[in-house]
Protein backbone atom coordinates (compact mmCIF):
# COMPACT_ATOMS: atom_id res chain seq x y z
CA UNK A 1 0.00 0.00 0.00
CA UNK A 2 1.26 3.56 -1.24
CA UNK A 3 1.17 6.11 1.80
CA UNK A 4 -1.04 9.01 0.66
CA UNK A 5 0.26 12.27 0.53
CA UNK A 6 -1.75 15.72 0.47
CA UNK A 7 0.47 18.10 -1.27
CA UNK A 8 -1.70 20.64 -1.16
CA UNK A 9 -2.34 20.74 2.64
CA UNK A 10 -0.73 23.75 4.17
CA UNK A 11 2.38 24.08 6.78
CA UNK A 12 -0.16 25.28 9.65
CA UNK A 13 -3.95 25.32 9.99
CA UNK A 14 -5.28 27.97 12.71
CA UNK A 15 -7.81 26.26 14.67
CA UNK A 16 -10.43 28.75 16.78
CA UNK A 17 -12.49 27.10 19.31
CA UNK A 18 -16.08 29.25 20.01
CA UNK A 19 -19.38 27.93 21.71
CA UNK A 20 -22.59 27.27 19.60
CA UNK A 21 -23.62 31.27 19.95
CA UNK A 22 -20.42 32.06 17.80
CA UNK A 23 -18.52 33.63 21.55
CA UNK A 24 -14.42 32.83 21.08
CA UNK A 25 -12.70 30.89 23.59
CA UNK A 26 -9.27 30.96 21.69
CA UNK A 27 -7.45 29.86 18.86
CA UNK A 28 -4.74 27.19 18.00
CA UNK A 29 -1.85 27.02 16.02
CA UNK A 30 -1.50 23.27 14.19
CA UNK A 31 2.03 22.91 12.71
CA UNK A 32 1.99 19.94 10.00
CA UNK A 33 4.02 17.19 11.69
CA UNK A 34 4.92 13.21 10.34
CA UNK A 35 3.81 11.32 13.83
CA UNK A 36 6.22 8.52 15.25
CA UNK A 37 3.37 5.97 13.87
CA UNK A 38 3.86 7.21 10.25
CA UNK A 39 1.39 9.25 9.49
CA UNK A 40 1.06 12.91 8.77
CA UNK A 41 -1.30 15.38 9.44
CA UNK A 42 -0.84 17.96 12.23
CA UNK A 43 -0.12 18.70 15.87
CA UNK A 44 -1.56 22.07 18.32
CA UNK A 45 -1.34 21.12 22.00
CA UNK A 46 -2.07 24.41 24.26
CA UNK A 47 -4.60 26.58 26.19
CA UNK A 48 -7.66 28.55 25.61
CA UNK A 49 -9.45 30.30 28.01
CA UNK A 50 -13.47 30.53 29.03
CA UNK A 51 -13.90 34.40 28.59
CA UNK A 52 -16.02 35.31 31.16
CA UNK A 53 -14.35 33.65 34.06
CA UNK A 54 -10.51 33.33 33.27
CA UNK A 55 -10.51 29.74 34.01
CA UNK A 56 -8.16 27.85 31.55
CA UNK A 57 -8.56 24.62 29.49
CA UNK A 58 -5.73 22.67 28.43
CA UNK A 59 -6.44 21.19 24.49
CA UNK A 60 -4.51 18.83 22.87
CA UNK A 61 -4.92 17.29 19.34
CA UNK A 62 -3.98 15.66 16.05
CA UNK A 63 -5.54 16.20 13.20
CA UNK A 64 -4.32 12.47 10.92
CA UNK A 65 -4.62 12.52 7.04
CA UNK A 66 -6.68 9.03 6.69
CA UNK A 67 -4.26 6.60 5.20
CA UNK A 68 -0.98 8.74 5.50
CA UNK A 69 0.47 5.66 7.38
CA UNK A 70 2.39 3.16 5.74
Amino acid sequence: MTKKVDDDAPPALIIEFKTSSGEVWGTLNAQGREFKTGSTGFYANGKIKNPKNGMPYQVGTNIILVGSKE
